[in-house]
């Protein structure tokens, strides 16, 4: 069996990929559709890929001490698709090489850290943080695809196991 290191790699690569796809998919929609409230947490398309970009922030702040830390979840970074989406390539980047970095060592250790919304401080093991992290990016990914069904796209596959039959044959 793979170890930690080589499971989030995996994650950290299926995240840039899944959110390519999704980007390519928002792309597709009219500025209109894009921005309309669809009900979702973060309401439309771009609160919600504009939410994907600030947590990871918050959480890639927590892991590296470096980046952005964005002090609200629902704070828009960027006004436009473009420019949200070079910012998000930038951030996949910056995850896959974060994690390209650790070590089983550092993956057993800890992080301190203190929450967006509250000032305790927390402090918890590194993997479970990151399995977290990965999740959370899954969670809200769904959201945008529900919002892009919501418009008649229904085309669009995120699966995990699409990634990696994808990765498998090289091309992912």
């Amino acid at each position: 069996m793979a170890g930690m290191k080589e499971h989030y790699a995996t994650f950290a690569r299926y995240n840039a990929w899944a959110n390519r796809r999704l980007y390519d998919a928002a792309a597709q929609l009219s500025d209109a559709d894009y921005r309309a409230d669809r009900g979702a947490f973060f309401k439309s398309m771009h609160g919600t890929l504009n939410h994907l970009l600030t947590a990871d922030w918050v959480w890639m702040h927590r892991f590296t001490g470096e980046g952005p830390s964005p002090t609200r979840l629902d704070a828009i970074h960027h006004d436009t698709l473009p420019g949200l989406r070079a910012a998000r390539e930038a951030e996949d980047r910056r995850i896959i090489g974060y994690i390209d970095s650790l070590t089983e060592q550092k993956l057993a250790g800890t992080i301190s850290y203190r929450r967006v919304s509250t000032p305790e401080e927390f402090v918890q093991p590194l993997a479970p943080a990151l399995a977290h992290f990965f999740n959370h990016q899954a969670h809200h990914r769904g959201q945008a695809h529900t919002i892009l069904c919501s418009f008649g796209r229904r085309d669009l596959v995120l699966d995990l196991l699409f990634f990696q039959r994808e990765a498998e044959a090289g091309r992912a």
